[in-house]
């Protein structure tokens, strides 16, 4: 994996930071961000080049939106909300496989909470649709096994958001950036396993 896509909304805070920082980390990936309502040249935050600095971390930034061309440059496309990540779904069906919240690709198990119930709704909406031409009790009780599990899952499902700095102060910036740090850290640790 050598390409991957950091996307948040503006491309001014947080996808920027993630990429600053994973580049900091290794000059072996090709690293880009982007903004699903990005305008096209625009710096980043003055908060986000003071946090980075602070850090000892250089930042040449210049905002770009979301494009068929970045969508397809990309091995992986890491998103920092969950909303992110529908919404490229939504718009670019073909990547769905290689597009995933910053926070879920990390965590293992939250990943697998998150298959899980793709396959629990898919089984859902399957058997609602039998279920609408015929009176199978088997089905029905199967579904409501299935809504339980769901609501069990939804339970363990911890929030796959990075917090949005935008418009807040600086200190608010370092706590995103924080944040990032422990889940850049994470995913250098993955993809450099992946690697070797």
């Amino acid at each position: 994996m050598k390409n991957i896509l950091f996307v948040c909304t503006g491309n001014t805070c947080r996808s920027p930071m993630a990429e600053a920082l994973l580049k900091h980390k290794s000059k072996d990936i090709q690293v880009k961000s982007a903004g699903l309502f990005a305008g096209k040249g625009a710096p980043a935050s003055t908060q986000t080049r003071e946090v980075l600095s602070e850090n000892g971390i250089n930042l040449n930034h210049q905002s770009q939106p979301l494009t068929p061309q970045l969508v397809e440059w990309a091995d992986l496309i890491l998103t920092m909300t969950s909303n992110h990540k529908q919404s490229i779904i939504m718009q670019y069906s073909e990547a769905e496989d290689k597009v995933f919240t910053l926070k879920e690709y990390v965590d293992e198990n939250q990943l697998e909470i998150w298959r899980e119930l793709k396959e629990a709704y898919a089984t859902l909406e399957s058997n609602r649709a039998i279920l609408k031409t015929s009176d199978d009790k088997d089905l029905s009780r199967k579904n409501e096994e299935t809504r339980k599990k769901i609501d069990a899952l939804e339970k363990q499902v911890e929030s796959l958001d990075i917090q949005d700095p935008f418009g807040e102060d600086v200190n608010v910036y370092r706590k995103t950036l924080e944040e990032l740090e422990k889940y850049i850290e994470l995913l250098w640790e993955k993809v450099d396993n992946r690697d070797k």
